[in-house]
């Protein structure tokens, strides 16, 4: 079994006791799963699931004597996709106020109603952490560094959902299935959204655009929709752990572009699944946007599990210079050039290097994907 890079954190958290965990991330990565293994063989532990009607009836508007009736003797209290429990922040705050021997563990596959809306009573009173796909960094742990480079072929394909990962010869359609059905669960749910041709129009239309550029306006156009509802619509798809933005640096140089974003899907195999392509990387014209979608996302897991935290970008300017991306931590501006082939001959931009003296520049290609990653 491949051991989670969050499991120890989750284990530490219910252990210092004081705060709820609230373990956010899409649905299939492993959340359940994770806590099962945690938990295993424990009598203490009372599981209940917000996406089922009983759960969240048992849940609703209750007193804390009843919350103390329905968790008995029970040590642990574990809600799955607690999203779906109506005001569970506040059904949360009781018990962690009222009934403190009680460790409670929430999971969510939406970030807008779990971390943000209907959590703000529980300021100060949880510890939020992310569970991606599995990652390049744990599969390395699993079965060494040359064993993964040598499937990265594979990855930037399949991608990372341990379905597909453990399901070797079926992940065509393990992805088709993902893409079909759990992809939408939690987009539907928010504002009544509906699984209409536009917004599967906008979800190609951005999988296409992957390590470009990106204009609502544009994406409006070819959806059939207004901007704020192109705007509003990718800000749940990002909230439910399909997508993420990257915004372009800017600081120096007049003409550096200082509004624009690109947007990247969390795992290749949700993508390549969407434009329904899953031929290999040597038959393909869009590999290097596939690199480019690995790298960012595999770094953002990177980062997150490793409590790095450094802001992220990319820049361009209006002359069409371009760095596909740029940390910046503690002071430091480093910036990262991808390419797929590894003799392929990359320069930093000299406007760059001259606005940013003090930055690094490295060239990420596959042969050296460790020192990105790991």
């Amino acid at each position: 079994m491949i051991v989670r890079t969050v499991q120890e954190s989750v284990r530490k958290e219910i252990e210092i006791g004081r705060k709820a965990v609230v373990l956010l991330g899409a649905r299939q990565v492993g959340k359940t799963t994770l806590l099962r293994s945690l938990f295993e063989d424990n009598d203490d532990v009372l599981w209940l699931n917000g996406d089922t009607t009983n759960a969240r009836l048992l849940l609703t508007m209750q007193s804390v004597e009843q919350l103390r009736v329905i968790i008995g003797k029970h040590k642990v209290l574990v809600i799955d996709e607690a999203q779906r429990v109506p005001d569970i922040g506040i059904v949360l705050k009781l018990i962690i106020d009222n009934i403190p021997q009680v460790r409670v563990v929430a999971t969510g596959s939406s970030s807008l109603d779990l971390a943000n809306k209907t959590t703000e009573p529980l300021t100060g009173r949880k510890r939020q952490l992310t569970l991606f796909t599995l990652s390049f960094a744990e599969m390395t742990q699993h079965h060494g560094l040359l064993s993964e480079k040598n499937l990265i072929p594979h990855r930037l394909i399949y991608g990372y959902y341990p379905d597909i990962v453990n399901s070797p010869g079926e992940e065509r359609r393990l992805l088709q299935e993902l893409s079909d059905s759990y992809l939408y669960k939690d987009i539907l749910a928010l504002d009544k959204i509906k699984k209409s041709e536009h917004l599967t129009r906008l979800l190609r239309a951005l999988a296409f655009q992957i390590g470009s550029q990106v204009s609502y306006t544009e994406l409006g156009q070819l959806c059939g929709l207004d901007n704020k509802t192109v705007e509003k619509y990718i800000g749940i798809l990002e909230q439910t752990f399909v997508i993420f933005r990257l915004g372009s640096y800017s600081r120096n140089l007049r003409n550096e572009l200082k509004t624009s974003r690109k947007i990247y899907f969390a795992d290749n195999g949700i993508r390549n699944a969407l434009i329904a392509d899953f031929r290999s990387v040597e038959l393909r014209d869009d590999v290097g946007k596939l690199w480019e979608n690995f790298l960012v996302s595999e770094r953002f897991k990177r980062n997150e599990y490793a409590e790095s935290y450094a802001n992220s970008w990319f820049w361009r300017t209006q002359a069409q210079q371009e760095i596909d991306y740029i940390e910046e931590q503690d002071g430091h501006l480093s910036a990262f050039g991808f390419k797929w082939n590894p003799s392929a001959k990359v320069k930093q931009p000299k406007a760059f290097q001259t606005a940013y003296p003090d930055s690094s520049f490295t060239v990420i290609h596959k042969d050296n994907i460790e020192s990105f990653l790991l």
